[in-house]
């Protein structure tokens, strides 16, 4: 018997208010099977109902979601039918959850140490045992210097710190079943590989099976052993992850794998025309739900819908033959040479910070003897593990810190010291698209006024603002009338695309983009890539800060390496990743996903743990 089934289960949301009200299926008939030791993946778009089957599992259904129907079984008991009591006894001990937003996720007023302890307490460990066994946790997720980490609070980790955290406490009580929501979007690639070993080593260990819910499916394809595909809240196909991503019988699951860049080589993206329905659009909708993005859809597909039908291999799909012809819609993007006039030259950039009291003070090198170019309409590159230098370096690019040495020259202007000539300088030639597009925009603005907000400080005229607010809107591929929504009433896409409207919307010659498609779904994240390409015929140059090495080789000309605040290896991106001289960029690339269906790197922790 299997250690988790779902079956029949459907969760439902009220939409609407007073006679209108209707709930809405988030999830619809689900059927699932996990056996002891088994990692099975839940892959799909933002909206397919990823997160609310693992939560429903979990039993940390969000207000106004509830399960309609359905079985949730777990080694033989129905988790849908125990008491509250008794289900939170179980969770923690034999049941672990770990969440997607770690900063959330822990409480913002309490050490990590408070919140170890009372994991601890929860599991019925002897208090004079809590240090010691909250060290041993955090040296398992491959935290360094753990003891030092226990007084701090969450605000003073970075993201990918947090995440290792919340999966200790998930580790912690050697549970039966761990539901992991996308354990690993805030980490970097060496991470990720740690943290995936440290899965698997778990498993080999205990025998803990894995629901692992994520977008990647590069990801997917190296951990798990079944994978099912979720589209507009029910599964579509199913089956070994091997067999359903080598050959795909749905044609969704096909467009989420032509819409991954690859590793190994460059090639053409699927970019899928429109977006997952809604709540509102579900309630009404009839027939495949995928039909209006399909490619090959025939008129009968909107009109019933197809139930899930095989045995070890399972499909949702009347046209299954069709699925292999789909072909990427969006060509390869050409790299260019670089031949233009030199935008950015950064020469023996440094950047020191002094940290500690008035005895004990000392530097921390964060930056050392960083010097590039980059010409107009040239693509660059930025990679390397967390607390490499990358976003330090970006914020000294921008103007948000200044040097501690070195040169950075801008349009042939000096702008090292940030004065009132260099930010003028900046103003005219650059601007910067952040990684977390939520805290970037405005939460009380327009989404028209946010992304008219350059033009708005140029003085420049209403009309003419509301004119070319309509008109970057458009070149995102978004509708013009989402100009008079709220930032919290997009989608995280959509939000990305209008931070990216608003640092256009000035004219500017270079776009320095700090971990951007982080995150994203693969579909939205296609969107993005072949987005950014338009603009790079348009003559804008860009320095691309990113952890995913698959996104570097699709769409940047060259491209540098970081490690310890130094650059180890530049050049054009090609040749880098294709022949790497440095031993790091080696083992950089050795540690990222390998390509669906490529085997799995043979030295998957080859890079020691970083410093914090």
């Amino acid at each position: 018997m299997s250690l988790l089934t779902v079956e029949n289960l459907t969760v439902t949301a009220r939409v609407g208010q007073g006679e209108a009200a209707r709930l809405a299926p988030v999830l619809r008939g689900v059927g699932l099977a996990l056996d002891k030791g088994e990692v099975l993946g839940v892959v799909g778009e933002s909206g397919a109902g990823k997160s609310m089957l693992g939560r429903a599992i979990a039993g940390y259904l969000p207000p106004g979601f509830s399960v309609a129907s359905g079985r949730v079984d777990f080694n033989r008991r129905n988790l849908l039918a125990i008491t509250a009591e008794t289900r939170r006894a179980m969770l923690g001990r034999e049941i672990a959850f770990i969440p997607q937003e770690p900063l959330s996720a822990l409480n913002p007023v309490r050490t990590i140490f408070s919140q170890l302890r009372e994991h601890f307490t929860h599991l019925g460990l002897p208090r004079h045992q809590h240090r010691d066994r909250a060290i041993e946790a955090l040296a398992e997720v491959q935290l360094s210097e753990p003891e030092s980490l226990l007084g701090r609070f969450p605000h003073q980790l970075s993201g990918g710190m947090c995440q290792r955290v919340l999966i200790a406490m998930a580790f912690a009580s050697r549970p039966r079943l761990i539901v992991a929501d996308e354990p690993t979007t805030a980490l970097d690639v060496s991470v990720q590989a740690r943290i995936l070993e440290l899965m698997a080593s778990l498993q080999r260990r205990a025998g803990t099976a894995v629901l692992f819910i994520t977008h990647d499916l590069r990801l997917a394809a190296g951990i798990c052993d079944r994978l099912a595909v979720l589209y507009a809240g029910a599964v579509v196909e199913e089956g070994g992850a091997t067999s359903v991503l080598s050959r795909p019988l749905h044609p969704y699951t096909r467009a989420l794998e032509l819409a991954n860049p690859a590793l190994g080589t460059r090639r053409g993206l699927m970019v899928l025309p429109d977006h997952m329905p809604g709540l509102a659009a579900l309630a009404e909708a009839t027939g495949c739900r995928f039909a209006p993005r399909c490619p090959v859809r025939s008129r009968g597909c909107a009109e019933r819908e197809i139930p899930l039908i095989g045995d070890n291999r399972r499909v949702a799909c009347q046209y299954p033959e069709r699925t292999l012809g789909i072909a990427p819609s969006a060509p390869v993007p050409p790299h260019r040479a670089g031949t233009g006039e030199v935008l950015l030259s950064v020469e023996g950039l440094g950047r020191r910070f002094r940290v500690g009291g008035l005895i004990r003070r000392r530097d921390i090198v964060a930056l050392e003897d960083v010097s590039f170019t980059l010409r107009e309409g040239e693509f660059l590159g930025v990679v390397g593990e967390s607390g490499s230098g990358k976003s330090t370096l970006a914020r000294l690019v921008v103007g948000l810190d200044r040097p501690t040495t070195g040169r950075i020259t801008l349009a042939g202007a000096d702008v090292t010291k940030g004065d009132a000539a260099a930010r003028e300088v900046r103003l005219a030639n650059l601007q910067m698209v952040f990684q977390n597009s939520s805290s970037a925009l405005n939460p009380r603005r327009r989404v028209g006024s946010i992304v008219a907000q350059a033009l708005e400080a140029m003085h420049r005229p209403a009309a003419e603002r509301e004119a070319v607010a309509a008109e970057l809107m458009r070149a995102m591929g978004l509708d013009p009338a989402l100009v008079s929504r709220l930032p919290a009433q997009l989608s995280g896409g959509q939000r990305q695309r209008v931070n990216i409207a608003r640092a256009l919307a000035a004219g500017p010659r270079l776009l320095v983009a700090d971990e951007i498609v982080s995150g994203l779904d693969v579909s939205i994240q296609a969107q993005l890539l072949a987005l950014l390409a338009r603009l790079r015929a348009g003559g804008i140059a860009l320095v691309f800060i990113s952890h995913d090495l698959a996104v570097v080789r699709h769409l940047c000309d060259r491209v540098i390496v970081m490690q310890q605040g130094r650059i180890v290896e530049q050049g054009e991106t090609e040749r880098v990743f294709s022949a790497p001289q440095a031993d790091y960029t080696r083992e950089l690339l050795a540690s990222a996903p390998p390509d669906i269906g490529a085997p799995a790197p043979t030295r998957l922790l080859a890079i020691p743990p970083p410093s914090g």
